[in-house]
C-alpha cells in the first residue's frame, strides 16, 4: 500500500530525528502547539494585515472539544487576523471566486479544481523560499497530475469517498455502489450534492471512467442518476453530519474523514469502501491570482505544514495527511485507521478525478442541473394539483353563494371612510325588494367596545327597514365617525333625523365592519 508504505519506509529515520528537532529549535506557540524558530513569523506584526481563508466546512482543527484553535494560534503567532470562511463543493468554491464576489488570499480546493483553476489563470505560483516547510510533505505527493510542475499548490490532506450507513437501520450492509440503487433503502439514500463526486458513484456503477471524454458519456451515467433519484431522500453536502448523526437516513456517501467523525458521534454508523473502487482526492492549499497579500498567505500555508499543526489537523478533522512527520505523532488510533489509512487492496481500486474539456464539463453542469430538477411523473403530479384546485375553487364559489340569503347586503365602496355605504339586493332585482321588510344592522369595531347603532333610536338592536322603494337615505359614514341621516320610512318608535349617535366614539378606518 502505497502511502502506508512510504509512512514505515521513513518511520526509522524519522524516528532517529525526531528528538532533536521536536526537543530544541522550537517556539511555543499555545501549551499543545510549538513552530519552528528559523521562520520570521513575526515580520507582519503592527501591519494590521488581515487574511481571507476559503476552506471546506468541518475541515480544520477549531478548538472544540478540547483540540487547538489553528487559526487563534496563527493570529496569536504573527499579528495577522484571519477571516475564515467555509465552502460545502469545490464547485460552489469556484463559482465564489470567478464571479469576483469576494477576494481570497488562501483556498484549499481538490486536485482536479486545481488543475481548472491553473489553466484559468485563477491561482498564482508561489514562492517556496516562504513556504520552507513544504518540505514535510511525502515525495510521492510531489509533482502531482493536476500541479506538473508542482508549482501552485502545496498538498494539505487526502480523502478517500465510501459509504457510510447506520447498523440499526440497514439489515444487510451495503458492499458496493451499486446498493444506492436498491429499492430496500427507499427513502433512506443521502447523495452528493455536487456533479463530480455524484457522477463518479453512477459510472463505478456502470463500470464506466468517472473522467468522462465525450458529452455522450455524461448523458448515459447522469441518466443512471435520473434512475436513483426516486429512491434518494436528499442530496447534501455538511448537511450529512446531522442526518447521519441523528438517525434520520439509513445509508448514505461522503468523505473518509468526515466518516470518522461521524462514527465518533454515533457508534451506530460504520463505513465500507465499495467493491467498486473509490475516489482519492487530495486537498490543496493556493494563492489565488486576486490575493492581495501574497506573502502573507504563504506563511499561513507554512504554519499550516507544521508537524503540530498538521497533527492537531489530522486528530480533528480525521483525514489522511500527506506529511510523514506528523504521521509519525498521530494518536494510535488514527494511526492505524482503516478509514484514514486504507489497505492496499482498497488503494489499489482508487481513482482520481482530472480535469474535463470545456465541453464536457459544461455539459455535465447542464445535465446535472437538469437531472437534480427531473420528477419521474411530475407532470401527471402537477395536473392533478392544479385540477384540485379548480375543485377547490369550485366549491368555494357554489358555498359561497349558498351562504346568501336573500335581502339586503351592505358593501363598502371606495377606500376612505367619507364614503358611503351602498344598498344592494341579493338577488340582483335591483337595489330593493318590493313589498318586503328586511332586517339589518351595521356593527362598529371601535377602540372602545363594539357598538350596534339604531336610527331611530338608542337601542342596541336590528333595525326593520321599508323594502318597498322609499327614497329614503342609506346609512352613511361622515368624518370617521358613526352617523345616519335619517331614518327609513315605516320604523317604529319615530325616526332618529340626521345626527350622530351620542354615544358613538371615533371609529377608524381600519375597525370598520359590516354584516347582516
Amino acid at each position: 500500500m502505497k502511502r502506508f508504505a512510504v509512512l514505515l519506509l521513513t518511520l526509522a529515520m524519522a524516528f532517529c530525528c525526531s528528538a532533536p528537532a521536536f526537543a530544541a529549535g522550537t517556539i511555543e506557540v499555545t501549551e499543545d502547539v510549538s513552530v519552528s524558530d528559523d521562520y520570521d513569523w513575526t515580520r507582519f506584526q503592527g501591519q494590521n494585515l488581515t487574511l481571507n481563508v476559503y476552506n471546506w466546512g468541518e475541515y480544520i482543527s477549531n478548538g472544540s472539544d478540547d483540540s487547538v484553535d489553528v487559526v487563534a494560534a496563527f493570529e496569536k503567532l504573527t499579528g495577522i487576523k484571519v477571516n475564515y470562511t467555509t465552502f460545502d463543493s469545490n464547485e460552489s468554491m469556484y463559482a465564489k471566486l470567478k464571479s469576483g464576489a469576494a477576494n481570497y488570499d488562501v483556498v484549499i480546493p481538490s486536485d482536479y479544481m486545481v488543475a481548472k483553476m491553473i489553466a484559468e489563470g485563477m491561482l498564482v505560483p508561489l514562492d517556496y523560499s516562504n513556504i520552507p516547510n513544504s518540505k514535510n510533505i511525502d515525495a510521492v505527493y510531489r509533482d502531482p497530475d493536476y500541479d506538473p510542475t508542482n508549482a501552485y499548490t502545496v498538498p494539505y490532506m487526502l480523502c478517500t469517498t465510501g459509504i457510510i450507513y447506520n447498523t440499526t437501520m440497514v439489515e444487510n450492509a451495503p458492499t458496493k455502489w451499486a446498493d444506492l440503487w436498491d429499492e430496500q433503502y427507499a427513502g433512506n439514500i443521502l447523495m452528493f450534492n455536487n456533479s463530480r463526486d455524484a457522477y463518479a458513484i453512477a459510472a463505478f456503477k456502470n463500470g464506466t471512467s468517472i473522467n468522462p471524454e465525450t458529452p455522450e458519456e455524461v448523458d448515459e451515467v447522469v441518466e443512471t442518476l435520473k434512475a436513483q433519484k426516486p429512491l434518494v431522500q436528499a442530496y447534501v453536502m455538511d448537511e450529512i453530519f446531522d442526518k447521519m448523526i441523528g438517525g434520520e437516513a439509513a445509508i448514505g456517501v461522503y468523505y473518509s474523514g468526515d466518516a470518522i467523525t461521524m462514527i465518533d458521534d454515533n457508534p451506530d454508523l460504520a463505513w465500507v469502501f465499495p467493491e467498486e473502487g473509490s475516489v482519492l482526492s487530495v486537498d490543496c492549499m493556493a494563492v489565488p491570482a486576486t490575493s492581495e497579500h501574497k506573502e502573507a498567505a504563504e506563511m499561513f500555508i507554512n504554519f499550516m505544514c507544521e508537524p503540530d499543526i498538521g497533527k492537531a489537523n489530522a486528530e480533528y478533522i480525521g483525514y489522511t495527511t500527506p506529511m510523514q512527520k506528523v504521521w509519525d505523532i498521530l494518536d494510535e488510533d488514527l494511526k492505524y485507521s482503516e478509514i484514514a489509512y486504507p489497505s492496499e487492496e482498497v488503494e489499489a481500486k482508487e481513482k482520481v478525478f482530472t480535469a474535463l474539456s470545456d465541453e464536457v464539463n459544461n455539459e455535465l453542469d447542464v445535465k446535472w442541473s437538469e437531472m437534480k430538477s427531473y420528477n419521474e411523473g411530475g407532470s401527471g403530479v402537477v395536473f392533478l394539483m392544479l385540477l384540485l384546485a379548480m375543485v377547490a375553487l369550485a366549491c368555494f364559489n357554489i358555498w359561497r353563494k349558498l351562504r346568501k340569503k336573500p335581502g339586503i347586503s351592505i358593501e363598502k365602496k371606495g377606500p376612505s371612510p367619507s364614503k358611503p355605504l351602498a344598498m344592494r339586493s341579493n338577488d340582483g332585482e335591483g337595489p330593493f325588494r318590493k313589498g318586503t321588510h328586511e332586517s339589518i344592522y351595521l356593527s362598529y369595531n371601535c377602540p372602545e367596545r363594539r357598538w350596534r347603532f339604531s336610527p331611530d333610536d338608542q337601542a342596541q338592536r336590528p333595525v326593520p327597514l321599508c323594502g318597498a322603494g322609499c327614497g329614503r337615505p342609506c346609512p352613511r359614514l361622515r368624518h370617521g365617525r358613526c352617523f345616519f341621516q335619517s331614518a327609513p320610512h315605516g320604523v317604529s318608535g319615530g325616526q332618529a333625523g340626521g345626527a350622530d349617535h351620542p354615544d358613538a366614539p371615533a371609529c377608524r378606518k381600519a375597525d370598520l365592519s359590516y354584516r347582516l
